[in-house]
């Protein structure tokens, strides 16, 4: 009985010394931060530095505070002798302890202040963006040149089901991320297409409520190249933690690079509405474009979700008259998670997955949806 019992606290103390061991370790050092970001702006700067600036008047409020406190119970407790005092009220101490507060908001108002005029003055921008979250991703439009895209999840899908091992930025990568110019002030016009959501960067300080039928403004002046992610901030429905931001900061002269390619590509995929496509060709396009913006929903094999996401193999819509499905495809379904992707996709791509759709996992109607035929219903 005894051994059971000693062998029983040996054990037990091992396995609280292996999680004390964990928690000291380097390694999980750099993944405890708890502090703010300084970031690469000068408005991340001023919010990280009022940040500590209103820190550290706290503590010397809770130190004074509970200094006073603890030598106050330690000195003026029973056992030494101690009688407590009756007394009503004191002037001078009401006096104190209504200016002494006073005087600290005021210290803490005047640079948070100073810091949200910078925040909230956005104007003088060299470059305009539009900013609206979708479920579940981010359109980004230039409003100067006219590139427009969407950014979603690139975290594959095989990663995220436990199927492979993860990544660095797992949840944190995108195939389209949205590019700004180095040392150039970008304004964001933020907004939403269906429920709110939040674009949030810490590294600029950025983050903004994206509110359907509302614009909130911000913008950032990065003062760095690189890399910088964020995620969406507001708890926006069933993929609110696949929609992340990744901001790529160029050169001027590598933007205006990826800007002139960018704006090929687009004239690119016009074009391509133009020319006759076979069903092969649109079934190998469609495929990916399901892939990317259907599956997560509808499942890679058509069969949906049962009680949530309705199967399209074998479905009356797949099977039916083809333009009821366009119009479901292109404008969605109201009262159902059934988004629009008119806007969404190109011409192009969205009769390749509707193609891809009525010919797939085995219904093979023999159905050509032409590029030519979407273009016009956009218009």
């Amino acid at each position: 009985m005894k051994r059971d019992l000693s062998s029983h606290i040996l054990l037990s103390f091992i396995k609280k010394l292996a999680v004390f061991l964990l928690f000291i370790a380097p390694s999980t050092y750099a993944d405890w931060q708890l502090n703010l970001r300084e970031g690469v702006t000068e408005i991340s700067r001023s919010v990280y530095s009022l940040h500590m600036i209103i820190f550290w008047i706290c503590v010397v409020i809770a130190v004074v505070v509970f200094g006073v406190m603890l030598w106050s119970v330690i000195y003026h407790r029973k056992s030494r002798g101690a009688k407590a005092q009756n007394f009503h009220e004191n002037v001078y101490v009401e006096i104190a302890w209504t200016i002494v507060p006073i005087l600290i908001l005021v210290g803490m108002a005047v640079p948070a202040t100073a810091t949200l005029k910078k925040m909230y003055d956005s104007s003088e921008s060299d470059i305009d963006i539009q900013v609206t979250g979708y479920q579940w991703k981010w359109r980004y439009q230039y409003l100067e040149s006219g590139v427009d895209f969407f950014s979603s999840l690139a975290t594959p899908i095989e990663q995220i089901q436990g199927e492979s091992e993860k990544t660095e930025n797992y949840l944190l990568e995108v195939d389209n991320p949205l590019v700004i110019p180095v040392g150039k002030k970008v304004r964001f016009l933020i907004t939403a297409n269906d429920v709110i959501h939040s674009w949030w960067v810490p590294d600029f300080a950025v983050k903004k409520d994206a509110i359907p039928g509302f614009i909130n403004e911000s913008w950032v002046k990065a003062e760095h190249t690189g890399i910088y992610r964020g995620q969406c901030a507001e708890l926006c429905g069933k993929d609110h933690g696949f929609m992340p931001i990744v901001v790529e900061v160029k050169s001027q002269e590598d933007y205006q690079l990826w800007l002139k390619d960018q704006q090929l590509a687009q004239a690119e995929k016009a074009k391509s509405a133009e020319k006759r496509w076979t069903l092969d060709e649109l079934m190998v396009t469609g495929k990916e474009v399901y892939m990317k913006s259907c599956a997560a929903c509808h499942q890679a094999n058509g069969e949906g979700v049962p009680g949530a996401f309705p199967a399209l193999k074998g479905s009356p819509l797949v099977q039916g008259d083809p333009g009821a499905h366009i119009d479901v495809v292109l404008n969605g379904k109201a009262g159902t998670a059934m988004q629009a992707f008119r806007d969404q996709l190109s011409a192009t791509e969205l009769a390749a997955v509707i193609t891809y759709e009525r010919n797939a996992w085995g219904d093979s109607l023999g159905d050509i949806i032409s590029p030519s035929q979407i273009a016009k219903l956009k218009q």
